[in-house]
């Protein structure tokens, strides 16, 4: 081999080994602009054993706190109709909620659990972000991960096992913890028939946020509308056909009677 062949040959290493250097330059330098511009996340506290068990507040756990305020949007914002009982209603639960915003109540998160009709709440989620309670949606799509869902009956019927769970967001039990009030999140399949049964002591309202449903067969409830139930008052919901539905509710009480409620279906007289 020349000397002027030689010369080429480590003129070639040396480029090559140019190449490599700069190339591992501007890799170092996109990660080091990428670390500059997405700044690493923290883990979602909520997701701790060790917080589910000793308790958090609501202002270290921003997605529960955005919730909570939700819920009092809708119970400021949406009309009474004129119902001064509803507008009362409406007043109690907000001054619940502005107590719990206040002390910056304890959050124990519920183990997760699921039930065969959450395979229906992305398609509620989604029908409700592009609905009048949008905010609320959002709010709840956040926390989505982290509720408890449950029957709450001693007896379920077959039919309603795949039909029908929820979720409780505040209470005695938690997540958020009051033993003034109870506000929680229901969903339903399409054409879910919610068996008649009413509520000793308890006053309460529904708000809904994806769907369309029926009480008693007595008007039509969508997004934005909210339904009143007072105190042992027997009602039935059917839901639509086609899609799901997604209800908030709220329960105000005597705190005995939001301790100790027992929900049992009332066999409907022919």
């Amino acid at each position: 081999m020349s000397e002027q062949d030689r010369r080429g040959k480590g003129a070639s290493c040396d480029m090559a080994a140019f190449l490599l250097r700069l190339g591992a330059y501007f890799a170092q330098g996109t990660h080091r602009k990428h670390c500059l511009m997405t700044p690493p996340v923290d883990p979602d506290p909520v997701q701790t054993p060790a917080d589910a068990q000793t308790g958090n507040r609501l202002q270290s756990l921003p997605d529960w706190n955005y919730m909570l305020r939700e819920c009092d949007e809708l119970y400021r914002f949406l009309p009474a109709g004129g119902s001064d009982k509803i507008a009362s209603h409406q007043r109690k639960v907000r001054e619940a909620i502005s107590r719990l915003l206040r002390a910056n109540a304890i959050v124990s998160p519920q183990p997760r659990a699921l039930k065969p009709v959450t395979a229906h709440l992305r398609r509620a989620l989604d029908e409700g972000r592009q609905g009048a309670l949008a905010p609320a949606v959002r709010a709840l799509d956040a926390i989505s991960p982290y509720l408890s869902w449950q029957w709450g009956y001693e007896k379920v019927p077959k039919g309603l096992q795949n039909s029908y769970a929820y979720a409780e967001l505040a209470g005695p039990s938690g997540p958020i913890q009051s033993d003034e009030i109870i506000l929680g999140v229901v969903l339903f399949a399409p054409k879910c028939t919610y068996p008649a049964h009413a509520h000793r002591g308890i006053t309460e309202s529904y708000v809904c946020l994806s769907g369309a449903v029926s009480e008693n067969h007595q008007g039509v409830y969508v997004p934005g509308s909210m339904i009143f139930n007072p105190p042992d008052h027997l009602h039935r919901i059917t839901v639509g056909v086609r899609e799901p539905a997604l209800l908030a509710y709220a329960w105000i009480g005597a705190k005995e009677d939001l301790r100790d409620q027992k929900m049992v279906f009332t066999r409907t007289r022919k």
